[in-house]
C-alpha cells in the first residue's frame, strides 16, 4: 500500500514535490513542442511552489496559448504514461541535440565524470536531456496549473537571447493547489510594489534602475523604522557611527571583498586611482577600530552604521524593494573577546525578539549557515567560528536547521526567518562571526595579562536591508501600518463646509501634539472622504458635523470601519498619543 503524502517526513514531502514539479515541467515541454513544433527547448527545473520551462520561440506566448498548452498537459497526465530515464554516450547525446544550440551548451557543461541521461514519456514520443528525478508516471501529477508567461534571458544573462518562460505550479492534491492559489491571490493584493504606488510611498524609474525613490510618506515610514532601531541601540548599548561612501580599492583588497565580491561592486576612477563604492560596511568598521588603540576594558565595542550601500545586482534578480541596488542596512559590528561571543549573540537575539514582536511578527526560526566553497580564512578559523555559533544555538533552547555551504565568505552565520501573514517565509535578521577581518586588518586589543590579542568581529542586522524589510512589512500588513508607523495617523473629516474652521483648529491641535494629521476640506461628500482615507490605510478618521462642533467633540472611526464612542478633542489626542507611545 502506497504511503500517503501526509505521512511522509518533511524532507520526503519536499522530495516528492520536487520530483512532481520537475515531471510537470517535462509534460509542459511536451505540450509546447506539440502545439509549437518550431519551439526549441532549453531548461525546465522545479522551483519553490512550482516549476518553469524556458523556450526559444519566435513570438511571446499569449493567455490563449497558455490555455491550450494546459489542456494538452491534462491530456498527457490523463494518459498516465511512464517516465523512463536512460543513460547515453556523449556522442549519442550530441547527435540527439545537435539542432538545439541551448541543449548543446548544456551538454558541453556537464562534467566529464557525470552521467549523461535523457528522460522520456508519452510512450517515447517525447524525450529531453535531463539529469533525472521524476515521478513514475504522468498520472502521479495530481494537480497542475499554468500561471503566467514572461521573458527571460538565457542563463539569466542580459547579453544572451531573450527566451519565453512559462511558470506553473503542481501539488499533491487539488485541495493543496487550491490553498496555494488562494495564497497567491492574497499575495497579489498585498504586492508591495502596487501598494507602494497607491499609498504614495515610493516608485522606481529607469533613470536609476532598481533604486527606489521614496516619496514623503515613504520617507516618513522609513524614518519611523530607523528611529525605532536607534531607540533599541540606546537600550542595548550601541554607538552610532558614520563612514564614507567610496574607498580606494586597496581597502577592498585588504578586506577580501575585491576577490570575493568584485562582480557585485561599482567602481569609479578618481585622480587616476580606482575606488569602489561600498557594498558592505565591514571594512569601514575595521578602519574605525584602527583609529585608536584599545584595551579589554573597552570591549565589547558595538558600532552601528546606517550607511547607504550599493550592489551591482543583475537586472534579472531585482524585484521591487526586495532586491535593489541602493539600500540602507540596520548594520552593526561588535568587536569583542572570544569569551564575550555568547553573551553578545544572545543579547542580539533578545533585541530581535523584542523588535519583531513590536512589528507584528510573532514567530520565527533560525538557520545556521556553514562554510561556503568560496571563502577566506583557514579551516581552523572556520572550525572555531562554527563551533561557537552551534554552542550558542544549542544553549538557547531554540530549534534550528543547518545549511552547509550557505555561510558568508568570511564566516558562518545565523539567519532568522519570519513567516508573514499569509505563511511566506522571509529571511530578515542575521548574525555572523568573523575571525578573518581582525587578521586582515591586524586588529588588536591589550588583554588583561598585558598581551596583544585579536578581537572577534560579530556582524549583525535585525532587518538587513531596510528597503527589503519595508517591502516585507508592507506585504505582511497589507499596507496598514500600526499607528506609530503610519505616515498619516489621522484624517479630520468635516461633514460640510461650515465645519471646516472647527476641523482645521482640530488639525492644528493634533499637529502641535506631534500627531501626523491631515484635514480633508475638499468638496467631496463625507462618505467619499472616509472611503479615500480607508483606501490610504489611515488608522483614524475624525468626523465633525453640527453636533460635534457644538460639543467640541469628534466622531471617531477606524480604517476597519469600526465606529468608536464620540470623544472630546483632548480625549482623541490622549488616545492617539498613548497608542503611539505603546507602539500597539
Amino acid at each position: 500500500m502506497a504511503v500517503k503524502f501526509k505521512d511522509l517526513s518533511p524532507a520526503e514531502q519536499q522530495d516528492h514535490r520536487d520530483r512532481m514539479r520537475h515531471s510537470a515541467a517535462h509534460v509542459l515541454a511536451e505540450a509546447v513542442t506539440k502545439l509549437f513544433p518550431d519551439a526549441q527547448l532549453t531548461i525546465g527545473p522545479s522551483i519553490e511552489d512550482g516549476f518553469y520551462y524556458d523556450f526559444a520561440v519566435s513570438e511571446p506566448f499569449t493567455p490563449d496559448d497558455l490555455k491550450k498548452i494546459e489542456l494538452e498537459m491534462r491530456n498527457s497526465i490523463k494518459a498516465n504514461t511512464e517516465f523512463i530515464e536512460r543513460e547515453t554516450s556523449r556522442d549519442e547525446a550530441l547527435e540527439l541535440v545537435k539542432d538545439n544550440p541551448y541543449k548543446v551548451e548544456i551538454l558541453q557543461g556537464i562534467p566529464a565524470d557525470e552521467r549523461v541521461t535523457f528522460c522520456s514519456h508519452a510512450d517515447g514520443a517525447f524525450e529531453d536531456l535531463c539529469r533525472g528525478g521524476h515521478m513514475e508516471r504522468t498520472g502521479d501529477i495530481k494537480a497542475c496549473k499554468l500561471l503566467s508567461a514572461a521573458g527571460a534571458y538565457w542563463r539569466g544573462n542580459e547579453n544572451n537571447t531573450m527566451l519565453q518562460r512559462i511558470y506553473g505550479t503542481a501539488w499533491e492534491s487539488r485541495d493543496a493547489q487550491k490553498g496555494y492559489l488562494k495564497r497567491i491571490e492574497e499575495a497579489e493584493k498585498r504586492d508591495h510594489r502596487k501598494l507602494g504606488r497607491s499609498l504614495g510611498l515610493f516608485f522606481f524609474d529607469p533613470i536609476a534602475p532598481a533604486s527606489p525613490f521614496f516619496l514623503p510618506k515613504g520617507a516618513q515610514v522609513m524614518n519611523n523604522l530607523i528611529d525605532y532601531v536607534k531607540e533599541l541601540y540606546v537600550k542595548y548599548g550601541y554607538q552610532e557611527v558614520m563612514t564614507p561612501q567610496i574607498f580606494n580599492t586597496d581597502l577592498w583588497k585588504r578586506s577580501g571583498h575585491l576577490e570575493a565580491y568584485a562582480d557585485n561592486m561599482y567602481f569609479v576612477d578618481v585622480d587616476e586611482r580606482e575606488f569602489g563604492v561600498k557594498p558592505m560596511n565591514c571594512p569601514a568598521a575595521a578602519m574605525l577600530y584602527l583609529a585608536d588603540s584599545h584595551s579589554y576594558r573597552e570591549l565589547p565595542m558595538r558600532m552601528a552604521d546606517f550607511g547607504r550601500l550599493h550592489r551591482n545586482e543583475r537586472s534579472g534578480v531585482t524585484h521591487g524593494l526586495m532586491r535593489v541596488r541602493s539600500f540602507v542596512q540596520d548594520d552593526a559590528h561588535i568587536f569583542c573577546t572570544m569569551d564575550q561571543i555568547g553573551t553578545e549573540v544572545l543579547s542580539f537575539l533578545d533585541m530581535v525578539e523584542e523588535s519583531f514582536t513590536t512589528l507584528g511578527f510573532d514567530s520565527y526560526r533560525f538557520e545556521l549557515s556553514l562554510r561556503p566553497e568560496k571563502r577566506v580564512g583557514s579551516d581552523d578559523m572556520w572550525d572555531k567560528a562554527e563551533a561557537a555559533l552551534t554552542e550558542i544555538l544549542d544553549s538557547s533552547g531554540q530549534t534550528y536547521s543547518v545549511e552547509a555551504g550557505e555561510g558568508a565568505f568570511y564566516g558562518p552565520k545565523i539567519d532568522i526567518f519570519v513567516p508573514d501573514a499569509i505563511g511566506r517565509d522571509w529571511q530578515l535578521g542575521t548574525v555572523q562571526l568573523d575571525f578573518s577581518l581582525p587578521e586582515r586588518f591586524d586588529l588588536e586589543y591589550a588583554a588583561e595579562d598585558g598581551t596583544r590579542q585579536r578581537p572577534v568581529v560579530i556582524h549583525r542586522a535585525m532587518y538587513g536591508s531596510l528597503e527589503r524589510f519595508l517591502g516585507v512589512l508592507i506585504e505582511h500588513l497589507a499596507g496598514a501600518f500600526p499607528l506609530w508607523m503610519a505616515p498619516v495617523q489621522a484624517v479630520v473629516v468635516p461633514i460640510a463646509d461650515r465645519h471646516n474652521d472647527f476641523c482645521n483648529e482640530v488639525g492644528v491641535k493634533l499637529k502641535e501634539a506631534g500627531i501626523r494629521v491631515q484635514v480633508d476640506d475638499s468638496n467631496d461628500r463625507m462618505n467619499a472622504k472616509i472611503r479615500h482615507a480607508q483606501l490610504q490605510k489611515v488608522p483614524y478618521m475624525l468626523v465633525a458635523g453640527d453636533r460635534e462642533v457644538e460639543a467640541g467633540a469628534l466622531a471617531v472611526r477606524t480604517r476597519t470601519g469600526e465606529n468608536l464612542d464620540p470623544m472630546s478633542v483632548n480625549e482623541v489626542v490622549e488616545k492617539l498619543l498613548t497608542e503611539i507611545a505603546d507602539r500597539s
